[in-house]
Parts: structure tokens; C-alpha cells; sequence
């Protein structure tokens, strides 16, 4: 029996049975209970990995359709998923398990996007705003975690730091500061665009969520912080305010510039944060350099896609000449899975910029939904060349959160158009 039905002489609005009825209300609490445990990764499978399956069972019981502009979306994971799990019988150098286990959590993470992308599809404007208000409440907690951690407030707090570097419920700082764009870059539309009412609440927000972010002493994210933010007021700038609003916007990015100077003069003057800031500051670091550097392994890992269509397996790569990974997802991907997992993968990656550029050219309340995630995305992408993502959660749940948004861009109520998410 289908989960939706329409009877003779409906308006053509869905009519749903009461198994249905309960799967869409398990829904509410479900995803945001979802997203939040994303922020604690500690092992592989997390958390996140076993709360998906209840969330995917809901979404089949509640009969959400699924938008033909899905289709590509779905296709790529069908193209990805065979040479995949070939590749799990190529791995040479550690048990089959867990070479199984690397390509099962792959193809599961990109299909925890594609759920999230039928989800929002539906509606998405509230389903956004209840992902990203989970999101945001996990990326303040776990920010709290990793100042209590740095500054040793907490106690035990060498459970939450590596090295010195606060990587909080995550297992590695470079995964824990880049897992606050997201949260930031709606915050930060908040506050240029937002009522003033809310000015201060989501001020402190951001200071709390950057400087949980900041000691992660990842440069990747605070690159990926700087492009993130640019983006987000270029694209509000040019796309979305009128030309009194404009005015605000300049002011509120010089206050926001002026006040990220002084913060940040703030941190370099303990003498704990400017000790390791100027090492990591360094533009080359030691471990970049040389054969075994982070470039020199990029390059062995292109000779070994060269040479290997099929793949070598996952979890290999460290088992050669190197010990460590390549530190380049789109290396990595054709080298794990061959040329077929690779391009399948990497397509994927191209398709979403492809929907998300073309959708921020029309006007539309959906818009103020794509920017912070186009902001987000992008960035997280060039951050791929030089670091594995294949398997960071908030990854696929951002591409999955932009092909939901543009695959229903039409979808507007008179509710949402002066709201943000």
C-alpha cells in the first residue's frame, strides 16, 4: 500500500496513514538528534553511522518522494558502489575486514547525503533551519570542549587534545576545525543580514564557535574560514541586498574585520597561543617537504593511479613505501576504488557546484538557504587537494543539503521569504 494516497476529489494534497503519519513526526526528533551526534567521532563506525539507519527506515515509511533532479545524485553512488567493493578484494596488505569496513563507510556516507538531499527536497525551507540549529548546538558544545580542553579547564584534558591542538570529540584537530564552517556561515548570515534583535545572541555565537575552531591550530580551517566568510558577504553583497541594506553589510564586515583583529591580538598575547600559532603559521611545514612530505606523497599516489586502473584497495596506501596517506581526496579515491570509484566520486563533487552555481543565479527565498552552504562547500572542496575527506561527516551531509535546496529551489512559502534559516 502506498504511504501517500489521494482520493476522488482531493485538492491533490497528500492524505497520509497513521504508520506514515508517525514516521514524518519521528522525523523532527530523529535528524536533529542525527546531525548532533555528528560531532562525535571518535571511532569508526560512530554514532552517527548506527543513528542513520532509523532516520533512513523513517524517511522509506513516511513516503518521501523523491524529485527526478535526484536522479544524477543517485546514479553516481550506483556507479560508485561496484568498484568499490571490487577494490576490497584488491587490498593486499591488511585484513579483508577492514578494507571492507573503509569502502562499506564510504558508500554509507554518501548515502546518508542522498537521504539528506530526499529530506530538504520535501521542504526546505524549516528542514534546513532544523538541521542547522542541531548543527550549530552540536559545533558550540564540542567548541566548549575543545577551549575547556586547550586552556585545561576540563579535566583529563589529553583526552581532547593531539599534539596540543584541541580536536574535541574528533579523532584528529584537522577533521574538528573544519566541522564549525558550516555552523559559522549561517551564523554569519544571521548577523549581516539578520533583524537586529538578534545581532548580539548570534555575535556571541560566532566568537564562541571561531574560537573553538581557532585552537584546532588547523590551517586548513582557518583558511577555510577566511574564503567561507568572503564568500558568504560577497554573495549577500551582490546577490541578496538592496542598496540600503548595503550599507549595513559594509559596515557590519569592517566592524566584523576590526573586531577579528582585536580578538585575535587578544589570543597571540598568552604566550601558549603565539608559541604555537607562529609554528603553524609557517606557509611549508616540515612534514610537506621531501620525498616523504605531503607533496612527495601526492606524487607517488599519482604514479600509483596511473599504473592501477582497477585500484590498489583502501587502506594500502600507508602499507607501501610511505606510512601515512596522501593527504589529496581526489588521489586518494582513484587510488582506492580505480579510475571508475574515482571519476564517480569526483563527478559527484562537479555535479554540486554545477547545481549550486546555476541555482544562485535565481532569485529566490531558497537562496539565503544555498549561500552559508555554497560558502561551505566550495572551499571544502580546494581543502580536498591537500587532506583526506572521503570520510568527514559533514561533507556528504552538505552536498546532500544542496542538492535537497536546488532540487526543490522552486518550492517557496510567503513564510520564508523574509526568514533565515
Amino acid at each position: 500500500m502506498s504511504a501517500i494516497s489521494t482520493r476522488p476529489g482531493d485538492t491533490g494534497a497528500p492524505k497520509f496513514t497513521g504508520l506514515t503519519h508517525l514516521a514524518r513526526l519521528s522525523l523532527v526528533v530523529l535528524v536533529p538528534v542525527w546531525i548532533f551526534s555528528g560531532a562525535f567521532v571518535f571511532i569508526e563506525p560512530s554514532l552517527y553511522e548506527l543513528l542513520f539507519a532509523p532516520v533512513f527506515v523513517a524517511l522509506i515509511v513516511a513516503g518521501v518522494p523523491m524529485p527526478r533532479r535526484l536522479l544524477p545524485y543517485l546514479w553516481a553512488i550506483l556507479i560508485f558502489i561496484p568498484p568499490a567493493m571490487l577494490a576490497v578484494f584488491l587490498a593486499k596488505f591488511n585484513p579483508f575486514s577492514q578494507s571492507l569496513i573503509y569502502s562499506v563507510i564510504t558508500i554509507y556516507l554518501l548515502l546518508t547525503g542522498f537521504a539528506v538531499a530526499l529530506y530538504v527536497a520535501e521542504n526546505p525551507f524549516p528542514r534546513i533551519r532544523r538541521i542547522t540549529m542541531a548543527y550549530i548546538a552540536a559545533a558550540v558544545v564540542v567548541g566548549l570542549i575543545g577551549l575547556g580542553a586547550y586552556f585545561g579547564i576540563l579535566p583529563a584534558p589529553d583526552l581532547f587534545l593531539e599534539y596540543g591542538r584541541a580536536r574535541g570529540t574528533f579523532k584528529d584537530p584537522n577533521v574538528y576545525g573544519p566541522f564549525f564552517m558550516l555552523p559559522m556561515a549561517f551564523v554569519l548570515q544571521r548577523i549581516l543580514v539578520g533583524p537586529p534583535k538578534g545581532l548580539i545572541v548570534n555575535s556571541i555565537l560566532f566568537v564562541v564557535l571561531f574560537l573553538g575552531m581557532f585552537v584546532s591550530f588547523s590551517r586548513g580551517a582557518w583558511g577555510h574560514f577566511v574564503i567561507t566568510s568572503v564568500i558568504v558577504f560577497a554573495l549577500l553583497y551582490f546577490l541578496e541586498a538592496a542598496p540600503k541594506a548595503k550599507k549595513r553589510l559594509l559596515t557590519l564586515g569592517v566592524a566584523g574585520v576590526v573586531a577579528g583583529v582585536v580578538l585575535l591580538g587578544g589570543l597571540l598575547s598568552i604566550e601558549k597561543v603565539r608559541t604555537l600559532f607562529d609554528v603553524r603559521a609557517s606557509v611549508v611545514q616540515v612534514y610537506d617537504t621531501g620525498e616523504r612530505g605531503r607533496f612527495g606523497r601526492q606524487a607517488y599516489a599519482a604514479e600509483i593511479v596511473l599504473n592501477n586502473p582497477l585500484g590498489i584497495g583502501p587502506v594500502q596506501f600507508r602499507n607501501l613505501k610511505i606510512k601515512e596517506e596522501p593527504h589529496n581526496t581526489y588521489l586518494k579515491v582513484m587510488m582506492d576504488y580505480g579510475w571508475l570509484g574515482g571519476i564517480a566520486f569526483i563527478s559527484l563533487i562537479v555535479m554540486t557546484y554545477s547545481r549550486a552555481i546555476r541555482s544562485l543565479a535565481i532569485p529566490s527565498p531558497n537562496r539565503k538557504l544555498l549561500i552559508p552552504l555554497f560558502a561551505t562547500f566550495a572551499p571544502l572542496t580546494l581543502e580536498a587537494a591537500i587532506i583526506d575527506i572521503d570520510h568527514w561527516r559533514h561533507f556528504p551531509l552538505i552536498m546532500g543539503m544542496i542538492w535537497g535546496v536546488t532540487a526543490s529551489y522552486h518550492k517557496t512559502r510567503k513564510a520564508d521569504a523574509g526568514a533565515l534559516p
